[in-house]
This record gives structure tokens, C-alpha cells and sequence, in this order.
């Protein structure tokens, strides 16, 4: 085997791997964001699931992206792992088209064939780059010329093979040939073989080609290549469980039930191995018992050159059957890989890990702006919750006359260090939210996508802000208490309280509009709320500047009064750029 040769074989896998990845991203791009409503919408029970599944994966020629975006759902709380469990089953389903694509393009380019379809691939590149460089149809572009890029290293691994004649190759037969075809060990050997090979190329479309070569040109027997096929299977579980080792909970639970679904199908399989070989053989048309020998080469050949397609519908076969037997276990499914797989015990309220992002599994844009979108959701949640405990040390501070109680101390000091605590956590979210987007605006991205992340990048800046405000309010009220200055009287604390009472309605409308949509969102509500705000503030200063010449408290009492009242107004602000981020409007 000369050198060319080997390099036009790699070659040629190479531009197959690319033109499938071409086209999965083209099309997700394209069908992204309506992608992500069928998939909440059309899991109501394990048979929508599986369609969906199946739909989804047709739509984006990829089941390991219609994974990862499940497991993403599952993660957000939109989706139950018990659904997730049957989009997987469906998704199984819907990338054996991938194999059909391969059978089709791998059976043209020879001599006997009338159409090369190669010649649709210089169409597609063609085409492609003009609606590229047109821009406004770029996405489309992408998918012609990762199609053209398949079907050309299809044709050109067909070609590549066709010239190397493995079927005659006295190296690559004898190493078939020294495998007893009716041995149990052999169909494990391959079994283990096509699990390997998928593992380490990560591509189980390079593998089912390879495979589709070396039994169309007579160099494997039907019953290795089904073997490495079910490999396959095997090997791309593999990968997604290493790549959630280092991701949530939910995410290692979906990933084993994809290992479960396949593990458990070879297994039966293997007890019937024969007997469905075979049926797939027949409904196909090829003749397993014939040989070169006994029906001539020409025969022989043209029998062979079926074999692409028998790989095809075992591979769909397969899926369909695994899948009409384990839908009906669905929730045992789940109940199995939630006892294998077990929650580790944290304190979620003080933990300050992302919870939505995962860093161990490769996902698309789109997918990574709901994931960093519901990370941003959890951490707006999180500063109101720190507000509040601001609130409640103002509560605290003021109950307090005279000589301090100890548990009272102690309860105001706990409180405060909490408050601190998530200080500390509002810069850690902020920082690693913003280095995520970061990456995630490396890619290819759609011009609404880039413009989402600015907001996004926006929203964390203000919510960090928010946090800020509140920290210093903490302090504030953690110095006075501690000082010698006269306390607040009574007018001056309820005043604090009505205008924290302001600023917690403008938190809450805010977090209805992050964890919302915005079409149904009143952005005049969190207007006239901030005008509120303002006004009372203003007020407030006014009647400070009054009660101090009237000598009803001290300078310094007022000032501090004045900066708890500033720093809400301040928050008041941020909360509002938080609300134009998100909506992309412009309220002052």
C-alpha cells in the first residue's frame, strides 16, 4: 500500500468528519432557538419524547448534539430526566440516518454507476460559497458546502477503496479469513474493536464508513462489520460519559441512561445475533451464503455493493427494536441511574459553583447562551436573597438597646459574615460567567447571538453591582451597630423600610423578567418603580437636611441614615440597567 494511498484513505476521512460537523453546526444555527421550543414542547410523555428525539436529530444530523441540549433542558429545569430518557431513545434513532446518507453516497462513483454523485458536492460548493459571501443566507451556505465536503470525501473513500482492491488483497482477506465468521468470540472481538476504533477517532461516522468500505469491496464478512457496527454504538456512550465526568448530577444521570439504552441493546442482540443479521439480509436482498467462488466475481461484487445498505438498516433496525422494548422502562431506567448515580451533598444556598454550566461536554452556541442564561437567572435570584438578608440585619440592629445580648450579637454577626459570604460569591459568579461567554463568542456566532451575549455581559456586570450595593449597606449598618452613634428613631427606620420595601419590588419585577419572556414583560412597571425610588429618595434628603438643623439626631447619625438610602437608589439603578440589558431598550 503506497503512501498516497494511505493519505487519500486519511484524507478522505478527514473531509468526512469535517462535512458532518459543517453541517450539524449550519443547521443548528439555522433551526437553534425553534430547536430548543420543540424540544419543551412535544415531551409530554416517552412517545412525543422519542419523536422529538428522532426529529431533532434528523434536523441537526447530529444525536450528540440533540444530547448535550437535552441534558442542558434537564439541567434548566425545563425538561424531567425521565423525558430526557426517551428524547435519547429517539435520537438513537434519528442519527441512523447519517448511515442511509453514507449508503447512498458510498454505492455511487464506479464504473458501473450513472450518476456520480460527487458531481453534487461541486454543486453544493458552488452554491455554498455564493450564499456565504451574500451573508444574509451564510448559515445556509455553511450546510451545502459541509455537504458537498461529506459526500466528496464519500465518493473519494469509495474511490480510494475501489483502487486499493482490498477484496483481493491477500494481507487484508487472510486477516478477515483468520477469524472463525461462525465463532461467538469473533463477534466480540469486533464488538470490542468498533467500541475502540469510536472511542479513539470520536467519530462514529468515520468508523461506520471505514466499516462500509471494507465490506463493500469483499475484504469483511457481513457478520464483523454488524459486530463493529454494534461497537459503535458502544464507543460513542463512552465519550459523552468521560465528557460528564466533570458535569452536574443530571447531566452523568443522562449520560449513563445513553450507555444503559446501548449497553443493554448489544446485549440482546447478541443472543439473536444470527437470526436478525439475517432477516436484515433478506428484507435488504443480499445473499449471505454466496462467495466468489461459487457465483463468479461480477456476482459476487454486485452482491457486495449491498452491503452498505444492510449496515444502513441493521444500524436503524437495531435502534427501533432497543427502543420499542425500553420505552415501556423509562421509569426504572431513571430510578437506576438516579441510585447509581447520587447527588452530592452541598449546601446549594451557600455553594457558589455553576450549576448550569458544564465545562466536560462540547456544546453549540445556542446551547451555551441557555446555559449561561440560567446561570444568570440562579444569580439574580441570589442577590435579592442577599438583600433581603440585609433587611433582616437592619431588623436586627434595630431591636437592640443598651448592653448588647451575647445570642443577639452572635445572630447579627453570622448574618453579616453570610452577607459577606455573598459578596464573595457575586464576584466569583460574575468572573466566571464572563470568562464562559468569553469562549462561547470565540465561535462562528449569528449576529443575535452576539447581541444576547453583550447583554449577557451587561446583565452579570449590574448584578455584581447589585451585590456591591448590598455589601456596602451591611457594612454600614454593621458599623453603626457596633459604634457609639445614637441609633435611627423610629421615623427614620420606617423610612429605611418603605424604601427597601421600593427596592424589593424592583428586584422581584426583575427577576419575573429574567426567569420570563420578555414579550409579556411591562418594562413601564420597572420605570415607574425607579421614579419611585428617586423621588422618595429625594424627599428623604430633604427631611434629612431638616431633622439635623432641627437637632432631632446627630450629623453623623444622618449620614449614615443618608448612605443606607443613597446605596438602595444606587441598587434601584442597577436593577434598571439589568432590565434594559435584557430587553435591549434604552428607559432613561
Amino acid at each position: 500500500m503506497s503512501l498516497l494511498i494511505v493519505f487519500k484513505l486519511l484524507g478522505s476521512l478527514a473531509l468526512l468528519m469535517f462535512g458532518m460537523k459543517s453541517m450539524s453546526e449550519a443547521l443548528q444555527k439555522m433551526a437553534g432557538p425553534q430547536l430548543r421550543h420543540v424540544l419543551g414542547a412535544m415531551t409530554t410523555n416517552r412517545f412525543t419524547g422519542v419523536i422529538t428525539g428522532m426529529v431533532v436529530t434528523t434536523s441537526v444530523q447530529s444525536s450528540t448534539a440533540t444530547t448535550v441540549m437535552t441534558v442542558s433542558f434537564v439541567n434548566a429545569g425545563l425538561l424531567t430526566l425521565a423525558q430526557a430518557i426517551s428524547v435519547i431513545m429517539g435520537a438513537n434513532i434519528g442519527t441512523t440516518l447519517t448511515a442511509w446518507i453514507m449508503a447512498i453516497g458510498t454505492s455511487g462513483g464506479g464504473e458501473a454507476s450513472t450518476f456520480d454523485i460527487s458531481f453534487v458536492s461541486y454543486i453544493g460548493f458552488f452554491i455554498g460559497i455564493i450564499l456565504i459571501y451574500m451573508k444574509r443566507h451564510r448559515y445556509i451556505g455553511d450546510f451545502l458546502f459541509g455537504l458537498g465536503l461529506l459526500l466528496l470525501g464519500l465518493t473519494t473513500l469509495k474511490a480510494t477503496g475501489t483502487s486499493m482492491d482490498m477484496g483481493n488483497n491477500p494481507a487484508v482477506t487472510d486477516f478477515f479469513m483468520s477469524f472463525d465468521p461462525n465463532a461467538f468470540s469473533t463477534t466480540i472481538i469486533f464488538l470490542f474493536l468498533g467500541g475502540i476504533l469510536t472511542f479513539c477517532v470520536q467519530s462514529s461516522a468515520a468508523v461506520m464508513a471505514l466499516t462500509m468500505l471494507l465490506c463493500s469491496t469483499g475484504a469483511m464478512p457481513i457478520y464483523q462489520g454488524i459486530a463493529l457496527v454494534m461497537g459503535e454504538n458502544i464507543g460513542t456512550t463512552i465519550t459523552s460519559n468521560l465528557a460528564a465526568l466533570s458535569a452536574n448530577t443530571q447531566a452523568r444521570r443522562a449520560a449513563l441512561s445513553h450507555m444503559f439504552f446501548n449497553f443493554f441493546g448489544v446485549f440482546w442482540i447478541l443472543f439473536v445475533f444470527r437470526a436478525f443479521v439475517d432477516a436484515v439480509c433478506g428484507f435488504v436482498g443480499y445473499d449471505v451464503e454466496m462467495t466468489k467462488e461459487s457465483a463468479g466475481v461480477a456476482a459476487f461484487m454486485a452482491n457486495a455493493s449491498k452491503l452498505n445498505f444492510v449496515l444502513a438498516a441493521f444500524h436503524t433496525c437495531f435502534n427501533v427494536a432497543n427502543t420499542f422494548i425500553l420505552i415501556w422502562f423509562i421509569p426504572q431506567i431513571e430510578k437506576l441511574v438516579c441510585w447509581v448515580i447520587k447527588p452530592k451533598k452541598v449546601d446549594e444556598e451557600e455553594d457558589f459553583r455553576l450549576h448550569f454550566i458544564t465545562s466536560g461536554i462540547m456544546k453549540t452556541p445556542e446551547l451555551s447562551v441557555l446555559e449561561a442564561q440560567k446561570e444568570i437567572e440562579a444569580f439574580a435570584a441570589r442577590m435579592q436573597r442577599m438583600f433581603n438578608m440585609v433587611r433582616e440585619l437592619l431588623t436586627l440592629s434595630s431591636t437592640s438597646t443598651g448592653m448588647k445580648k451575647s445570642n443577639q450579637e452572635t445572630e447579627f454577626s453570622q448574618l453579616y459574615s453570610r452577607i459577606e459570604k455573598y459578596e464573595n460569591i457575586s464576584d466569583n459568579l460574575e468572573l466566571e460567567i464572563a470568562n464562559y461567554l468569553d469562549q462561547v463568542s470565540d465561535a462562528h456566532l449569528s449576529d443575535e447571538t452576539k447581541a444576547k451575549i453583550r447583554g449577557m455581559l451587561r446583565e452579570i456586570s449590574e448584578l455584581e453591582s447589585i451585590g456591591d450595593s448590598c455589601y456596602n449597606m451591611a457594612r454600614t449598618i454593621s458599623r453603626k451597630y457596633q459604634g457609639k452613634e445614637d441609633h435611627f428613631n423610629d421615623a427614620q427606620y420606617n423610612h429605611l423600610h418603605q424604601m427597601m420595601d421600593l427596592t424589593d419590588q424592583a428586584l422581584t419585577h426583575m427577576n419575573q423578567l429574567i426567569n420570563g419572556r420578555k414579550d409579556y414583560f411591562d418594562v413601564n412597571r420597572s420605570y415607574n418603580i425607579e421614579n419611585e425610588i428617586n423621588n422618595y429618595r429625594d424627599q428623604l434628603k430633604s427631611q434629612n437636611i431638616y431633622d439635623i438643623n432641627n437637632h432631632k439626631y446627630t450629623y453623623a447619625v444622618g449620614t449614615i441614615y443618608m448612605d443606607l438610602i443613597n446605596n438602595c437608589e444606587k441598587l434601584g439603578d442597577y436593577v434598571v440597567n439589568v432590565v434594559e440589558a435584557r430587553t435591549g431598550t434604552r428607559m432613561r
